[in-house]
């Protein structure tokens, strides 16, 4: 008789992974749960070649460090292979069209991954490709970035439900998919952006929806200090994502009092932690004394990158 995490994994072969809002409360603990037990593998030296001989595509838009590598190295210790595929050399959506490429590609891989700006091409190329494709980023979604903070904080607090993330800053990709991550996980968030800057209103009313599911709160405010009192997560990114470089100089007068600093973050819980989906532009969003300081977990957070891109690969490329 199959057992409910069969089921739930069963679900999830073939799927795509755009955003977290598509997938179930019980899916999203089911990946989190398998990037638990990949990582002990890895870190006990235990071979889990998951995706013998399958090939995933990564298409770049936009430059990575983190997800090009974590990506690569995840394959290759899932006993696949990843193929690297610039946009340019594609001529995605411009000499040929995204559902033409999409069609091709999925002639001769077993997985998509792509990185680029507009969502909508991610979605146009799911809905024609006949494997999975999994959104790396996009302006408007983080998933797998969320998916790795959510496995952060469960690893250091023992728990997700119940507890209060404080994000400070733009409402942007990162945010839309942390309202999403704590919906279903049951997580309270408090988003403090200044006005013009706050997330997505269709994003926070769906992820509203989803937090009727698992009781958790969902408050958008502009007040830092407010948002941070009594937090027992603190996450910031970057006042200028990329592609928003012209914006710069405006934007970092508008968010200088969203800094996280040791003033900000003395009014989180004594045992709060800092998390960053990097690269910080440090001195701005946050300072040195918090990003590398005792309550700091970006690097766990960049290495969980890996577990969880494992263990979504593994569920959606399975045979």
């Amino acid at each position: 008789m199959r057992n409910e995490r069969e089921d739930v994994k069963a679900g999830l072969k073939g799927r795509d992974l755009l955003c977290l809002h598509d997938l179930t409360p019980e899916e999203v603990a089911l990946i989190l749960e398998f990037a638990g037990e990949l990582k002990k593998k890895q870190k006990q030296n235990v071979p889990h070649p998951y995706l013998p001989g399958k090939t995933l595509g990564m298409i770049f838009q936009k430059s990575s460090t983190r997800t090009r590598v974590s990506f690569e190295v995840a394959m290759y210790q899932l006993g696949g292979y990843s193929m690297f595929l610039n946009v340019n050399d594609l001529q995605l959506g411009r000499g040929e069209t995204i559902a033409d490429t999409a069609r091709v590609l999925s002639r001769y891989l077993d997985g998509i991954m792509i990185r680029t700006y507009d969502h909508g091409d991610v979605e146009e190329l799911a809905r024609h490709a006949d494997v999975p494709v999994i959104n790396g980023l996009t302006d408007l979604q983080h998933p797998c970035q969320v998916l790795a903070d959510l496995q952060t904080v469960l690893e250091r607090k023992g728990r997700l439900k119940g507890l209060k993330m404080a994000y400070v800053g733009d409402g942007n990709n990162v945010c839309h998919s942390l309202l999403f991550g704590c919906a279903k996980t049951g997580m309270d968030i408090t988003v403090a952006s200044p006005d013009g800057y706050k997330p997505n209103e269709e994003v926070v009313r769906l992820a509203r929806e989803d937090a009727g599911l698992t009781g958790c709160k969902i408050d958008i405010v502009t007040d830092p200090v407010g948002a941070v009192t009594d937090a027992d997560v603190v996450v910031t990114d970057v006042w200028a994502s990329m592609g928003q470089e012209v914006e710069r100089a405006r934007r970092v007068r508008v968010f200088a009092p969203y800094q996280v600093n040791p003033a900000l973050v003395s009014r989180a819980r004594p045992d709060f932690i800092f998390l960053h989906c990097l690269p910080a532009h440090r001195g701005e969003e946050v300072v040195d004394e918090v990003i590398d300081g005792p309550h700091s977990a970006v690097w766990d957070e960049a290495e969980n990158r890996l577990h969880v891109q494992k263990a979504v690969l593994a569920l959606l490329m399975q045979s």
